[in-house]
């Protein structure tokens, strides 16, 4: 028996004689030998590249120079002695500063001896002369003497303590706005003039909360009306001490603002 060869066109005749050859089997199987032949191009193209892809990277990527590091171990060094030669001496502490005046020695003189300049005045006449005493000796000062007047200055240069607008915990009337509203009605004495006059409306003040709670500095910043502005101070004098208000923890200073109704009774 003859070999045969599947994939030749004389099979494929064979197989499909007195068939209809417009199927597409007939197409596919004379076809067949090109398709396996190119299937079997792409494979080995693939793995051809996948082995030696590695080698093309290899080759493709530059060689990095070899460093030699050398490392250096340096000998131990003796520690050097450090000799402490030098003797500190105990220092006295200063003795306080004391402030003293220059007086001079009395000298008795004859009185015609005495030019009226030199002549002791009267107490009436120091009053009046405008005469400053304004030098001192001060021990441990520089120059050994100072100038009182410039001490002076210095204090009235002090600043007076900073009062606040905004702070984080505003100052309050103990028990809230609503003790507060309460007590001002209770205290309100509507003035007489203002009531025959037909007089209503709002006093806005102005104070400071002191850091102790004290109110202090009361100022009027609208008017109503004399009478009604006056009564408002009055009654505003009359509030008890606040909680004062804190700025960073501690009592600071606060200005506030309280509007004081007059409103007549219908």
């Amino acid at each position: 028996m003859s070999k045969i060869d599947l994939t030749s066109l004389e099979w494929r005749e064979l197989v499909f004689q007195g068939k209809n050859k417009e199927y597409g089997a007939y197409q596919l199987r004379g076809e067949s030998n090109r398709r396996h032949n190119r299937a079997m191009i792409i494979v080995t193209i693939i793995a051809v590249i996948g082995f030696s892809l590695p080698k093309l990277i290899e080759m493709a990527t530059p060689k990095q120079k070899e460093i030699n590091e050398t490392v250096t171990s340096l000998s131990t060094l003796e520690e050097a002695e450090v000799k402490n030669d030098i003797k500190k001496e105990e220092v006295a502490p200063p003795p306080p500063l004391k402030s003293t005046i220059k007086f001079v020695a009395p000298v008795i003189a004859k009185d015609e001896e005495v030019s009226d300049k030199d002549e002791m005045k009267s107490q009436e006449e120091l009053t009046n002369a405008n005469v400053q005493i304004s030098v001192a000796d001060v021990k441990g000062v520089t120059g050994g003497t100072v100038d009182i007047a410039d001490v002076k200055q210095a204090v009235a240069e002090v600043e007076p303590e900073k009062i606040w607008d905004v702070i984080e915990q505003m100052p309050s009337f103990p028990g809230g706005d609503g003790e507060l509203m309460s007590f001002l009605g209770k205290s309100i004495k509507y003035p007489v003039i203002a009531q025959e006059n037909g007089i209503q409306g709002k006093v806005i003040l102005g104070f400071v909360v002191t850091k102790t709670g004290a109110i202090s500095d009361i100022n009027v910043l609208r008017s109503l009306d004399p009478s009604c502005d006056k009564e408002a101070i009055r009654v505003v004098k009359l509030l008890p001490k606040w909680i004062p208000g804190k700025q960073n923890g501690e009592n600071v200073n606060v200005r506030y603002t309280l509007p004081v109704v007059f409103r007549l009774q219908e």
